[in-house]
């Protein structure tokens, strides 16, 4: 019984009914579990998820290479069940393929689909930042300027993983002003299909300052040829 229908009910005799809404159950129903286990598998799912992009952008799972869940389960100390669901996912992404009985393999990505992926992008992105630039007033751009001093900072490191992410929020947050969510999200699933085409990470973070540099100036030749560069590269 609710704590309201409790209190409803004193001062009452033994006879009298306690009023309920209609539809209500005071009957021995059972109280409604806490969700506890599945909030915490789907934390261990999601870290599990974000350690595995991490190794597959450093190159630490080889391209080629077939992983079994019980396997990279012991490698990161938990069970099999949500390394297998962080692999579905990763393979609804095309980073991984499923191996029957086996596990998963690591998808090797040539010239040629990368080149395809960047021209994509280059699709999508190259419009809606040419239109921005045309929109976006100066201010709004200058708040993006720590994401893209963050992307030089990440490279500096090194570290791909480190300079993956930096490079992937900058360009959500660039597209994110155009509104469009859905936009958004596959220009989001490209990047992350794409993370193992750059080379010179430095430039590349370099081009976020110019391009940026460029749109605060509201300079919107510059940016198409920066854009074009950027995705080319």
């Amino acid at each position: 019984v609710a704590a309201g229908d409790v209190e409803r009910g004193q001062g009452r005799g033994r006879g009298d009914s306690v009023p309920t809404a209609r539809g209500e159950h005071i009957h021995s129903e059972p109280p409604m579990p806490q969700p506890r286990a599945v909030v915490q598998r789907a934390s261990v799912r999601g870290q599990i998820l974000d350690a595995l992009r991490t190794a597959l952008v450093t190159g630490e799972l080889t391209p080629g290479v077939v992983y079994s869940a019980p396997a990279l389960g012991e490698r990161f100390g938990v069970s099999a069940t949500p390394v297998r669901e962080a692999m579905q996912q990763l393979a609804q992404e095309g980073a991984v393929e499923v191996v029957p009985n086996r596990g998963f393999r690591v998808v090797e990505r040539g010239a040629r689909e990368l080149a395809e992926l960047a021209e994509v992008r280059a699709l999508i992105e190259v419009p809606v930042m040419l239109r921005l630039a045309r929109t976006v007033s100066a201010e709004r751009w200058a708040e993006l300027r720590p994401l893209a001093e963050a992307t030089v900072r990440a490279a500096a490191t090194g570290c791909r993983a480190t300079y993956t992410e930096a490079d992937r929020t900058f360009h959500r947050a660039v597209l994110s002003l155009c509104g469009n969510e859905q936009l958004v999200q596959i220009a989001d699933d490209l990047h992350r299909r794409a993370a193992h085409s750059r080379t010179d990470l430095l430039a590349d973070a370099a081009e976020h300052s110019a391009l940026l540099d460029a749109l605060i100036a509201g300079d919107v030749d510059v940016v198409r040829v920066l854009v074009g560069e950027h995705f080319a590269g």
